[in-house]
């Protein structure tokens, strides 16, 4: 009987040393660099928010964030890479509507999108818009959709991978209008952005923020925005509910994740310093001149942004599986 109590004693002695360990780690954290891992190509939408992010970040947190651009498959192999990684607090992703939502509806992937992430945090949320190099003959919406009824499959658009926004919304696009294009599928918004520009392709859904540049410097030309009302940052262009192709509404999201199991006081740590970054009056200029809304507190906490990743799933994985999207 003693001896029964001693080994309790033991083991009750050693989960408290465990436990101590484990908070004084939490405690330390972060004690080397930090990888954000953005799950496509150098130059995509994520690239200026990722950096944007890290360096503000690095001031609270007293460590650098080191950016990791891994593209392919719809960000399913840099969100694999994330999944895979130590559930420390140093390898993270800043995941998006196609890397944690779209791609696994038709991917098979080695990892469960919901439950295998710990959130930390959306960060901010963006508009799709249909743009198309600036030689594109319509110089409107109206006209594109009947230059695209005159000249079916005559016309190409940009797609970053099977699956994605992008190919989501021009998939709608052609049923709502009764046109058809070819898509043209990339490993990445960079790469599609730069054939756009080149006028190697027509035309292209693009992620509202990575574009905004290069309509403002006049490089390509936008017909209209994905959205029940227009956008902040161009206001002159059109929703395409005003141009008669209602019904689709794709907020482009980002947001921070963890590996599962990523300690609980890390990942509020890292929330923390989110919060911090998005407060900064410098950081919030950047995002407005890039047309981003940024999340409230409320939204941003862990359990809001699991709510709302869940919610997404149930939303949009159905319309992905009607479209019989077969993977790249």
């Amino acid at each position: 009987m003693m001896r029964k109590c001693k080994s309790g004693k033991f083991l009750f002695i050693l989960a408290f040393f465990a436990a101590s360990i484990g908070s004084a780690a939490a405690q330390v954290y972060p004690s080397r660099p930090i990888t954000l891992v953005i799950p496509a190509p150098a130059g995509g939408p994520g690239d200026a928010l990722a950096r944007l992010l890290g360096e503000t970040m690095r001031a609270s947190l007293g460590q650098p964030i080191i950016i990791e651009n891994i593209g392919g498959a719809n960000g399913t192999i840099g969100t694999s890479r994330v999944a895979r990684a130590a559930p420390d607090g140093y390898t993270l992703i800043l995941g998006n509507w196609n890397s944690q939502m779209a791609a696994s509806a038709f991917y098979h992937v080695p990892y469960d999108i919901l439950e295998d992430f710990a959130p930390i945090s959306l960060v901010a949320v963006s508009r799709l818009w249909l743009i198309g190099k600036l030689a594109f003959p319509a110089k409107d919406a109206v006209e594109l959709i009947a230059w695209l009824k005159a000249n079916p499959n005559r016309a190409s658009a940009a797609s970053v991978g099977t699956g994605s926004a992008a190919h989501i919304c021009g998939i709608h696009f052609q049923n709502i209008t009764g046109t058809q294009f070819q898509f043209v599928f990339y490993r990445g918004g960079g790469p599609a952005y730069q054939d756009l520009v080149g006028g190697h392709v027509d035309l292209m859904c693009a992620e509202g923020s990575g574009t905004l540049p290069l309509l403002r410097d006049g490089k390509i030309k936008a017909f209209g925005v994905m959205a029940k009302a227009r956008w902040f940052a161009a206001p002159e262009v059109p929703t395409m509910d005003e141009v008669g192709a209602p019904g689709l509404y794709i907020p482009w999201w980002q947001g921070l994740w963890a590996p599962r199991g990523t300690p609980g006081e890390v990942i509020a740590k890292l929330n923390d310093a989110v919060g911090k970054a998005l407060a900064d009056p410098a950081v919030s200029r950047v995002l407005s001149q890039l047309g981003l809304d940024v999340p409230s507190d409320d939204q941003r906490r862990p359990e809001a942004v699991r709510s709302f990743h869940k919610a997404e799933i149930e939303k949009w994985w159905p319309i992905i599986k009607a479209a019989n999207i077969k993977p790249e």
